[in-house]
């Protein structure tokens, strides 16, 4: 075989074998890690989703979690897997402000992943033990300010959605509270309902179904409009607090290198999950919704990864709150 008939059959291998690649894929269970403790509300997220996109797919996605370092350890796990489609990961908010509060990441996080798509953007509600004495929110304003030093603000560890939300609470309020920081939601609404613990702020997707349950005090929500789940629950913004409107974002990603084809795969059948009416409804019950399709696709996913970051590292610096 001459050199020129050499490079052009190596060139059509080539071409033939990423498809094939994409077109078997997935030939085996798939590994979704989550940053966070077992019973956390982006865990909840990523059951809910990992299982309609197993069906989809016709394979397992499995569900580990990961927790520790505000999410980094997982993530860092993901970053030096395979790039073969095989390990994904399911991360919040975290994975753009984890950015700026780890100084010394082991991992680039704009440089160390590829995108699948957005899932969902959860709102955050201010909450308390079910026996705290304010009445409102207007209330709970004045108690707080009257009473930080000796008012205890619990939060699923460094980088977790409730320390951000609790950190942008103590800044709008100017109060700064004692902060609890625990191993993961679970344990930290576990103590909230003791009342071993004073306040959270944390997702509807954990809070739910005890604030409808009365076993904690809501006193506001954080998205510029009131839910339709909590109608009586007035925004944050209402008192005047419009800093604190944000909600929790979530993502998937894959490491960097995994073929477009699979990353491609991986989004049809995110956005094919999140169409379910089952999947919208159990959302719904949880104060959230699915993300729509446009922003189910790895552009949109990197674009906000983008400017996440842009918006939190300002925020962070300034406040100088950093984990390592």
């Amino acid at each position: 075989m001459t050199a020129s008939k050499l490079i052009g059959a190596l060139f059509a291998a080539t071409i033939l074998t990423a498809p094939a690649f994409a077109q078997g894929y997935p030939e085996r269970q798939i590994t979704m890690v989550v940053p966070f403790a077992a019973g956390g509300p982006t865990d909840t997220v990523a059951r809910l989703v990992a299982e309609r996109m197993s069906e989809d797919l016709g394979q397992q996605i499995v569900v580990e979690n990961v927790g520790g370092a505000g999410g980094t350890l997982g993530a860092g796990r993901v970053a030096k897997a395979e790039a073969d489609g095989y390990t994904v990961l399911l991360h919040h908010i975290g994975m753009a402000t984890s950015a700026t509060l780890y100084r010394n990441l082991a991992y680039d996080t704009l440089n160390a992943f590829d995108y699948v798509g957005l899932v969902t953007e959860v709102p955050m509600v201010v909450t308390a033990r079910q026996d705290f004495e304010p009445a409102d929110f207007p209330a709970f304003v004045e108690y707080v300010k009257a009473n930080a030093d000796s008012l205890t603000l619990a939060n699923a560890g460094i980088g977790a959605a409730s320390h951000l939300c609790g950190m942008l609470l103590m800044q709008a309020l100017e109060a700064p509270l004692v902060t609890v920081p625990y191993k993961g939601t679970g344990p930290a609404m576990t103590d909230l309902l003791g009342g071993q613990v004073d306040i959270m702020c944390d997702q509807t997707t954990n809070t739910t179904q005890q604030i409808k349950g009365g076993t904690i005090k809501a006193y506001a929500v954080t998205t510029p409009e009131r839910l339709d789940l909590f109608p009586d629950l007035p925004t944050a913004a209402e008192s005047g607090f419009e800093a604190m409107q944000f909600g929790i974002w979530h993502g998937i990603y894959t490491p960097k290198g995994t073929p477009p084809e699979v990353n491609q795969r991986l989004s049809e059948s995110l956005q094919k999950a999140l169409a379910d009416e089952g999947v919208t409804k159990a959302m719904a019950d949880l104060g959230t919704a699915p993300s729509p399709a446009a922003d189910a696709t790895p552009e949109a996913l990197k674009a906000k990864l983008e400017a996440e970051i842009a918006r939190w590292k300002p925020v962070i610096e300034a406040a100088g709150v950093y984990a390592d």
